[in-house]
């Protein structure tokens, strides 16, 4: 193949092996995370058969870190930030401290020179941003405290990143000066960041909403795609400042717009595929003869990574004011290594501190660590009550204000809403009244947390793309709405929730008549069409205005929304069912009337009252007491507050009114 179609091939081979591997994971009840890594060791260049373009891949991939980053900023703001401050700051720096020492420590045991012990320390402290976040989402954790303190953890370890990249050259240029350079750096992102904050918040906001009102989306969607890589890239040209930290500060910067529901959105897409090829190019990286040849140090190296940091950041619980809880899940999400390892692992590399080989045990220990990664949220129970059998340590952990334990642990009974918009809502209003158990899983991360702060509980995320749903217990759930508007990603749902429940009943909203069908053949057992309901409510009141009787038009009615949803009725019969009730006779009603103070018929039987001779309605139902009374017998004996109900026509059923209701129409007693 020519080498003009290098990046087109790799792209291609990424994205298809990507797929194939990811959707056999997800069959085997692994994260498809596995599957990407694992596409990219197939088409990396220590494998047969196809071998992609690594220098392409990890381009492509660093724009995978730059739009999860910016969609982090969407949901992050400082005000966020500031609030775990004194938790992130002295535990993101300790942290970083002892793992480094711990690195070093290990690597002289191999016999690794100082230099390179160094490297190696630094690199295992520092955790993968998109790892991180993809953990935080698939458990429901992003926009809890939890995850708020775990996402600025470690934007704090990303900006002592950019000081150590610059300390790195003074490890082989032995006069220059390592605090001079630090100064510089921080100086230089101090500058970056009060741009982006006096000058950024006002010029973003603004520009994406002058572009929103072109009512152009692919001049947004352009917009929206400049100002993440485009801040990202100046970032990282004119102030020395990491990719994604410039992507995630423009990110912060949009979240104050009209229109950063709609930036988000449009950046979801982006960020799902680039965060896919950002696996892939990890896995190319991988070499399986180095890991065999090297299988101790690197399961010791791994071990450290995983192990060795949740102990640390666990014992760092001991002097934080933080729950225990939040640093078990901060200790979950940090158990790994990344993209952030693999800059100061190829920085060393450059500048000659570590050899190919040992760049090469960086890699697999981070290869493992991510495989391990979710296991290590799934954890997250069984660890909190290992610690909670040593009632000291635990009580010394959650010296600091302890922060509440997330509402779904234990939930049962409940109904499962999936998106909150007007219909969601709808079903929340009716589950608040009938006082009924329900949790929401919604995308709109500032929708998710007023839902929070309200005491409603919810889950933020994608439940489409993502492992969310697993989390719901669906297993001990009473149904499963699926109100989303998108209809693929309603499929989605309902195929997840099928498999996650096999016998929970499922109600999902379709958007044409064709995914009523599919929805249906996905597992769902009621499948609502919002605009043909509308548009049956439409024919009601229209024939109802046209003085057809309602008891005549309910049969249509049924008949066609029959038709759209089981594709049993002909056109034929549609029509000749119509006409029926065209020329069918009117005047025909029912009617329901109340029985109030003063009524002749109180306590009178209905044989007494004979309200069939009297006004020429018959009475067909009783209700008393909210229980209904079909056909009551001519004994039943009237109550003040019975709701009577009878057919006839309309001008019987006003002067039923009438009798009934004394109070209102001051009408004598006909008899």
């Amino acid at each position: 193949m020519h080498s003009d179609f290098s990046l087109f091939a790799t792209i291609t081979m990424a994205i298809l092996m990507a797929f194939v591997s990811g959707f056999i994971a997800r069959k085997l009840g692994v994260p498809a995370m596995v599957g990407y890594l694992i596409a990219g060791m197939a088409i990396g260049p220590f494998t047969p058969g196809f071998v992609g373009d690594t220098h392409a891949a990890g381009q492509l991939a660093e724009m995978g870190v730059v739009f999860m980053m910016f969609g982090v900023g969407l949901h992050f703001s400082l005000k966020d930030l500031w609030s775990v401050r004194k938790i992130a700051l002295p535990g993101a720096t300790l942290q970083m401290f002892l793992s480094t020492l711990c690195g070093f420590v290990l690597s002289q045991f191999w016999g690794w020179s100082v230099s390179a012990g160094l490297v190696l320390g630094i690199a295992i402290s520092i955790a993968s941003t998109v790892v991180l976040l993809r953990g935080l989402s698939d458990n429901g954790l992003l926009s809890t405290n939890y995850g708020k303190v775990a996402v600025g953890w470690l934007v704090l370890e990303d900006l002592a990143t950019v000081a150590i990249l610059v300390l790195l050259p003074t490890l082989v240029n032995g006069g220059a000066n390592p605090i001079e350079g630090i100064g510089v750096a921080l100086l230089k992102t101090a500058i970056f960041v009060a741009i982006m904050l006096f000058v950024g918040a006002r010029l973003m906001p603004w520009l994406l909403t002058q572009i929103a009102h072109t009512r152009s989306q692919e001049l947004f969607i352009l917009a929206v795609v400049t100002v993440a890589l485009g801040t990202a890239f100046a970032a990282y040209e004119l102030f020395g400042v990491s990719l994604a930290l410039g992507a995630f500060l423009a990110g912060v910067v949009v979240s104050e717009s009209d229109v950063s529901h709609q930036v988000g959105a449009q950046v979801t897409p982006f960020r799902d595929v680039f965060s896919v090829i950002f696996f892939v190019s990890v896995g190319m990286l991988v070499n399986p003869s180095n890991i065999v040849s090297n299988a101790g140090p690197i399961l010791l190296l791994t071990f450290l990574i995983i192990i060795g940091k949740t102990i640390i950041t666990l014992g760092l619980g001991l002097i934080l004011p933080a729950s225990g809880r939040t640093l078990i899940v901060v200790a979950a999400g940090l158990s790994q290594i990344g993209e952030f390892s693999f800059i100061v692992g190829q920085a060393g590399v450059a500048l000659g501190l570590l050899s190919q080989d040992q760049y090469g045990l960086i890699l697999a220990s981070s290869v493992f660590s991510i495989l391990v990664n979710p296991l290590m949220f799934r954890a997250i129970p069984l660890i909190e009550k290992m610690m909670k059998t040593i009632p000291a340590l635990w009580q010394r952990m959650e010296h600091g204000a302890p922060i509440p334990q997330p509402f779904h642990q234990g939930i049962e009974g409940h109904v499962v809403v999936v998106g909150y918009g007007r219909v969601g809502k709808h079903i929340g209003q009716v589950m608040q009244y009938l006082k009924l158990p329900y949790m929401v899983v919604e995308l709109d991360a500032v929708h998710a947390s007023h839902l929070q702060q309200s005491g409603i509980p919810t889950l933020f995320g994608d439940a489409a793309n993502s492992e969310i749903l697993t989390h719901c217990h669906l297993d001990h759930a009473r149904a499963l709405v699926v109100t989303v508007p998108n209809e693929s990603t309603a499929e989605m749902v309902v195929a997840a929730g099928r498999d996650l429940a096999p016998n929970l009943p499922i109600i999902a909203r379709a958007g044409t008549e064709s995914g009523v069908r599919r929805l249906a053949t996905l597992g769902a057992q009621h499948v609502i069409h919002p605009e043909l309901e509308g548009g049956l409510e439409v024919v009601r009141h229209t024939l109802t205005t046209l003085g057809y009787p309602t008891g005549q038009i309910q049969p249509y009615v049924d008949k066609v929304r029959s038709d759209a949803y089981d594709r049993t009725l002909e056109e034929e019969q549609k029509a000749s069912i119509l006409d029926q009730l065209m020329h069918t006779a009117k005047g025909i009603e029912i009617g329901w009337h109340p029985i109030t103070e003063g009524s002749p018929v109180i306590n009178q039987s209905l044989a007494e009252a004979n309200i069939r001779s009297h006004v020429g309605a018959s009475v067909i139902a009783l209700i008393r007491d909210h229980k209904m009374i079909p056909n009551p017998k001519s004994e039943t004996r009237f109550q003040e507050g019975d709701l009577v109900g009878l057919i006839g026509s309309e001008h019987e059923l006003s002067i039923a009114g009438e009798l009934l209701n004394p109070s209102r129409n001051n009408v004598s007693n006909p008899n």
